[in-house]
Order: structure tokens, then C-alpha cells, then sequence
């Protein structure tokens, strides 16, 4: 989740209240962020010979894009003590009636297809709220924006640039400006191999740079603004001293661009001179026939039962409370016309991140104060607690693993193709195993399709232990399966190894006995007649084990035999692979089969 930093006393000022530490953190766990720290006592770092103010370092969910500043955050907090009302974000027309506009370019389609704009007017900046406005924008690019791969944000001094505006994209040779806190014109071409090293701007060029063109924003004069996502032009840079902001805002996902667009605005909107209002862009896109005009407010309205509400949050409140309490989110609730047990519940423009019934639910739950809400125990369940059979399976087998003197080891699920078959002296014939697409290192390349390398390797790093060693796991295993649709199966394995001065055969062959007698499989010889159920072992020739010490394991139930696993002395070239200087014997099982 994020963090951030605000500065202690004015975030104070804001709420109108000093608080000491623990009551603002009170305040903080109420309404469901966190106070993370308060740099107080700290030793500040010194900037411009004066020491930083103290810092509170509030964690906020990673959901709730419009506390991602300072303003976000006092607003807020405002609203849920009740100090303010929830705001009325509202769109304004020009003076003149006409709107300013941007017209998309065709070519856009084929590297950053979505445009939307807005201006602030009449906007009074200092310092900190510049600060807090390009924080803003840096917080929205990092995460909402995946970095700006999906959005890009672009503000500029309106004053500076004449509408109408373009959207457009052209080669990169042909784009040519001067970018932002620079003096020297250079096309897009080379501002990429200016850029190329740079510690802020350089990780974002692999966006566009291997595109065939290059998407750019013109005033009516044909002045370049931005080249999104990566820099603005030094021409139309904001200052303390700009009072109309235009808003720019690309991307590739419209969901995104909305939300973004949604953003920005209604969190510095309150510093024009009327508060809380916008001026709309209209942007004319007749080629995907996305015209409209931007940012739209336009209302969600949810209808949201009022039983659900009280009978999720064990309340018994009327439709008046119901309506006092949410409007401390910011919510404006009425009842329905048509149904005396809705409520129908407007959401702000400010929070993208309601998309149900449940999530006003949750933040009725909030205002009402958790640790506020009755608590009862439940008079029934609606579910019944047992595990599944397979993990039921799996737990008889481990204890009775653990009662005859074998310790439990947990490797992980996935390793080296070389590990789960050439060291085993085995073959890959291309059907078995589930391959990784992009390992990040070699020794995760494969899922495994048996239990054996994470014995041996936990084997391995332990040689300092005392022999033997004893070792067991009760795991899945992965294969290839194209006739599901995930074209995977999972089973689950039992896996033993002994590791000692001798081979130990006959001690992994009386685990596999008591294993099988506790799940009540009987042993067969070749008198046994009639065909009964149980389980019986023949010789087995396996590259993995030494010739003439293996055997394979079947079973027979219900008049159905297959062979379940194999166990042995592990050859010698399987030893040495594994970097083990003493005999090894192991035993695999696929335990699916006694369900």
C-alpha cells in the first residue's frame, strides 16, 4: 500500500485540530488508513539550510486513489468528523460558451489511442500546493498508471497555449520542441538518445520509442505541449505564478484515463477561485466515434438494499441514520421511489474504487465505528468446516510417516528441468512436464512431476547432519494434461527417502508396509487367488535405481490395477549428480488412488 508524507502541523491546520500522536493514529485506525510514522523526534534532513518540518507518513489503502495527497487526505477527514459537507464537484462552461477542444488524429490508433482534457481557471498555486500537485501526479503514474504505460498526465499553463487543440501522431522526426527545463530545440528522435540515460525519464522511453510514430499534443499555432507519456514542453510549463491550468491526459485503457482525469481535478479543484468546479474539454474523436466532453461527473447511482446494509453490519438503523452515517464517506443517499427497502446511494466522483453494494457496506461499517458494531455469536453457519478427503489422506499418511521415526521436509514446488530428469536418468518426453515461460533463474524451470530432487537436494544441504537420515513429503506433483482446460493436473505424491552408511532398502520397503496396513490395503503374493484387492511389488528396471534393487508398487481395487509408484536403491550417477557420498534409497507413491 502507499505511503505519504505530509507535513505534520498544516495537515493539522487543515483539520482544524492539534492532535497529539495517539489520537490522530486513533483517528487514522477509524477510519481505516494508518498512521505509519511521525517523524517528530526524528533527526530531519536539512534542505536549503532549513530542517524539514515534522512529517506524518500515513499508509493509505492502494485502492483509494483520492487520498493519494495532502488535499485528499483533509478533505476526507474532514468530511467523516463532520466538519465539512461533501463537496459538489461541478462542470462550468467558458465565459463565451464555447469550450475548448481537442481533435484525435486517426494515426493515434496505433500507439496511445485515448485522449481526455480539463482546465482549471481562476487557480491560486504556492508552494506547497505546487508540490502537492506534481506529488499527485507522480503517485497516479507509479501505481493506477502501471509507471505510465496505461496513462500519462500532461498540465500545462493555459495561458501560454491557444485551442483548439490536437491529438495527433506523427514520426519522430518530425516532432520538434523544446522539453521541459530545457533551452535547446531537438526533435523526438533525439530527445530519446538525450533521454537515454536519465534517472527519471529514462525508464519511461521504451513506451513509445520502437513505435513507428509517436503521439503528440498541438496548439492551434502548431506549438508542441507534450510529447505523452514522456515530457511536456518548456513552453507551456506551469509556474507558482500560473492561474489556468490545461489538463492533458493519454493513455491506453479508457477506464484509466477516466479515473485519472477524475482525479486530478477534483483534488485541486477547491483552489479555484469558485471551488469545486471544472471546465470541461470536449474532445472530437468521430473515428472511433468517442467524442464527448471531459471530465463527465457524471453520476453513479447504486441501489443498495437496506436490509443488506444492517444485516452485514448487524445493525437495525433507520433509512434517516443509514443516510447520516454514509454521508460521512461523501455519499448523498435517498430512498427509492419504487421500493421502500433501497436506498439509492450517489458516489462521488471521487471514488473510483466503489463498484458494488458491498463496498458501501464496508464503508457503512466504517462510519459507524467497528469496534462499535453488536457483537453476536452467530445463531447458525452456513457452511459446514471438514477438509477435503485428499488433505484427510495426506494427514493419516503423515502421521503415521512421523510415528515410525521420519522427519517431514517441505521443498519447493519447482526446479531445474536437469534435476527432475537428466539427473535422474531420465528423459523428457515433452508431454510430462509443465515448463515456466520466463524463469528468472535456472534453477526454477520446470513445475516438478516428481517429489524426488527436493528430497535429495534437502539431502544435500544437509550433510553435515548425522547419518541416516530419514527424511518424507506428502505433496502435489504437476503434469501435462490437455484434455482439461487448464491443460494441467495436479497429484498428490508420498515421497520417502534414507540416506546412510548402508542402503536401507529394506527399511524404506517396511515404511511403504506400514503405510499401506494403516490404510488398510493388504499385501499380496502370488498364492493369493481369486483376484482380492491390495497392493503387490515387482522388479522393476529404472535407469534412477540400481539394476536388480527396484521394484515397482501396484495396486488392485475393485477389479481396476495400475501401478502407483516405484522404490529402490538410487543408481550410483543419480548420487553423484546430487553431490551425495552415501547410498540412498527412496520411495514415490501417487496416493490419489486410495480415495
Amino acid at each position: 500500500m502507499p505511503t505519504i508524507s505530509v507535513d505534520k502541523y498544516k495537515l493539522y491546520e487543515a483539520l482544524g485540530q492539534k492532535f497529539t500522536t495517539e489520537e490522530f493514529e486513533d483517528l487514522c485506525f477509524e477510519f481505516g488508513i494508518e498512521l505509519d510514522e511521525d517523524t517528530e523526534n526524528d533527526n530531519r534532513p536539512i534542505v536549503n539550510g532549513v530542517q524539514e518540518p515534522p512529517q506524518l507518513k500515513i499508509e493509505i489503502p492502494a485502492n483509494r486513489y483520492d487520498m493519494l495527497c495532502f488535499e485528499g487526505i483533509a478533505l476526507n477527514l474532514n468530511i467523516f468528523r463532520g466538519h465539512v459537507p461533501e463537496p459538489n464537484f461541478r462542470l462550468v462552461e467558458p465565459e463565451d460558451g464555447k469550450l475548448e477542444t481537442i481533435t484525435v488524429h486517426p494515426e493515434v490508433e496505433k500507439v496511445r489511442p485515448y485522449v481526455a482534457g480539463a482546465i482549471l481557471r481562476n487557480f491560486k498555486f504556492t508552494k506547497d500546493r505546487y508540490e502537492s500537485f506534481i506529488a499527485l501526479q507522480d503517485k497516479l503514474h507509479q501505481n493506477l498508471a502501471r509507471n505510465r504505460t496505461l496513462v500519462s498526465i500532461g498540465t500545462h499553463d493555459l495561458d501560454t497555449v491557444k485551442g483548439p487543440f490536437t491529438y495527433e501522431a506523427l514520426p519522430p522526426k518530425d516532432i520538434k520542441f523544446i522539453p521541459l527545463n530545457q533551452t535547446k530545440e531537438m526533435n523526438a528522435e533525439e530527445l530519446m538518445a538525450f533521454y537515454e540515460n536519465d534517472k527519471h525519464l529514462g525508464r519511461f522511453l521504451h513506451i513509445i520509442r520502437d513505435a513507428p510514430v509517436y503521439p503528440v499534443i498541438f496548439d492551434s499555432n502548431k506549438v508542441v505541449a507534450s510529447l505523452p507519456p514522456i515530457i511536456n514542453s518548456d513552453h507551456s510549463k506551469i509556474t507558482l505564478d500560473t492561474t489556468n491550468i490545461f489538463m492533458e491526459i493519454t493513455a491506453t485503457d479508457l477506464t484509466k484515463l477516466e479515473i485519472v482525469t477524475d482525479m486530478m481535478v477534483t483534488m485541486f479543484s477547491m483552489y479555484c477561485a469558485e471551488p469545486f468546479t471544472v471546465e470541461p474539454v470536449k474532445i472530437i474523436s468521430e473515428h472511433n466515434n468517442l467524442t464527448r466532453v471531459t471530465p463527465s461527473f457524471k453520476p453513479r447511482v447504486f441501489d443498495v438494499e437496506i436490509d443488506y446494509l444492517n444485516s452485514c453490519t448487524g445493525l437495525n438503523e433507520s433509512t434517516e441514520n443509514l443516510c447520516k452515517l454514509l454521508s460521512k464517506m461523501a455519499y448523498t443517499c435517498k430512498l427509492s421511489e419504487k421500493d421502500s427497502n433501497i436506498l439509492e446511494v450517489s458516489v462521488p466522483p471521487t471514488r473510483a474504487d466503489v463498484l458494488h453494494q458491498c463496498d458501501i457496506m464496508e464503508d457503512l461499517a466504517v462510519c459507524y465505528g467497528y469496534n462499535n458494531l453488536p457483537r453476536t455469536a452467530p445463531t447458525r453457519s452456513a457452511t459446514v468446516g471438514a477438509p477435503l478427503m485428499i488433505n484427510k489422506l495426506s494427514d493419516i499418511i503423515r502421521t503415521e510417516s512421523a510415528m515410525a521415526g521420519w522427519s517431514e521436509v517441505l521443498p519447493l514446488s519447482l526446479c531445474s528441468h536437469d534435476e527432475n530428469f537428466a539427473w535422474l536418468n531420465r528423459e523428457d518426453d515433452g508431454k510430462t512436464v509443465v515448463r515456466l515461460a520466463n524463469p528468472k533463474t535456472a534453477e526454477y524451470q520446470v513445475v516438478r512431476s516428481t517429489l524426488l530432487p527436493g528430497l535429495l537436494k534437502t539431502i544435500r544441504e544437509n550433510k553435515g547432519h548425522s547419518v541416516p537420515m530419514k527424511i518424507f513429503e506428502v505433496s502435489d506433483v504437476v503434469f501435462k494434461d490437455e484434455s482439461l482446460e487448464r491443460q494441467a493436473r495436479n497429484e498428490r505424491h508420498f515421497s520417502a527417502a534414507w540416506y546412510g552408511r548402508n542402503s536401507g532398502f529394506e527399511i524404506v520397503h517396511g515404511l511403504l508396509d506400514r503405510v499401506l496396513l494403516m490404510l488398510r490395503t493388504s499385501f499380496l503374493t502370488q498364492e493369493d487367488s481369486g483376484k482380492p484387492d491390495g497392493y503387490w511389488i515387482e522388479e522393476l528396471n529404472d535407469a534412477t535405481f540400481f539394476p536388480g534393487h527396484a521394484a515397482a508398487v501396484y495396486l488392485r481395487y475393485g477389479g481396476k490395477e495400475a501401478r502407483i509408484g516405484e522404490f529402490g536403491v538410487l543408481h550410483p550417477t543419480v548420487l553423484e549428480k546430487f553431490d551425495l557420498k552415501y547410498p540412498v534409497s527412496t520411495l514415490e507413491i501417487n496416493i490419489e488412488y486410495f480415495l
